[in-house]
């Protein structure tokens, strides 16, 4: 059977590729996969602890078996987060969202608007409406940043979105709640994730807010490259949360 393999970040580098197709025997394994690649990719067993595994789009243990067609995805740790992130609700990565609700989350190209979504979001009967933007900054660690380029697992980073505003809706005291992400070059001071979060009271707002966007640091399969003056590198990330499987469990 043959199987769709898609590499990101770091990974991606790695491998020479952001895309491959395999041919695999009946009822092989994410498992047998990852063995075909650290055959044909020496440097990949070192980063294994680190990277997670997703069929479809889903987040996957290496023991799941695939299926013809399937696409799976190497995913190294995303574009970083805080050691003080709270822990990860266990629904993350079910991909599960309610049937015929709006839309609460986007992936963009263009410049944010901050002022038209927040404007799409704020209703009479809030008593708080809470934006956070996140920037590009002029350095990291003290190199100069010229600029930065995100990219991501589309379709997974979308359904991530989705399912992380509607556990937001559930888990805080909130009435709304959009999560835009841009992807591609982004220049110092542009944005480039904003989270608005509506609400009667500023406490649930501020709370939903920060569990938003620690939660999403750490979890949503996107990845930034950093350019320096002195060259280019992918972004370190955290370690993924524990209940997301890794390749190597």
């Amino acid at each position: 059977m043959r199987v769709r393999v898609l590499f990101f970040g770091v990974l991606k580098e790695m491998a020479g590729k952001s895309v491959d197709s395999i041919d695999l025997p009946e009822q092989a394994s994410l498992r047998d996969l990852l063995a075909h690649y650290q055959s044909k990719i020496p440097r990949l067993e070192e980063s294994l602890a680190s990277v997670a595994l997703a069929v479809n789009q889903q987040y996957a243990r290496p023991d799941t078996v695939l299926r013809a067609d399937d696409e799976v995805a190497l995913l190294p740790p995303v574009s970083g987060g805080t050691s003080e992130t709270p822990a990860v609700a266990s629904s993350i990565g079910t991909g599960s969202q309610p049937k015929q609700r709006r839309r609460r989350a986007w992936i963009v190209r263009e410049p944010i608007d901050t002022a038209r979504t927040m404007a799409s979001v704020k209703r009479g009967e809030d008593g708080a409406a809470l934006v956070f933007e996140g920037i590009v900054r002029n350095q990291t660690r003290g190199r100069k940043t010229l600029y930065l380029d995100y990219e991501a697992y589309e379709e997974m980073a979308l359904d991530q979105m989705e399912s992380l505003a509607n556990q937001a809706m559930q888990r805080f005291q909130i009435r709304d709640v959009a999560i835009v992400h841009r992807l591609g070059r982004l220049e110092i001071g542009e944005t480039s994730v904003l989270i608005v979060v509506a609400s009667a009271h500023r406490a649930a707002a501020f709370d939903a807010c920060r569990w938003l966007i620690d939660t999403l640091k750490r979890t949503v399969p996107i990845w930034k490259k950093e350019h320096f003056e002195d060259g280019a590198v992918w972004a370190d990330g955290d370690p993924f949360p524990p209940d997301i499987p890794r390749a190597n469990s």
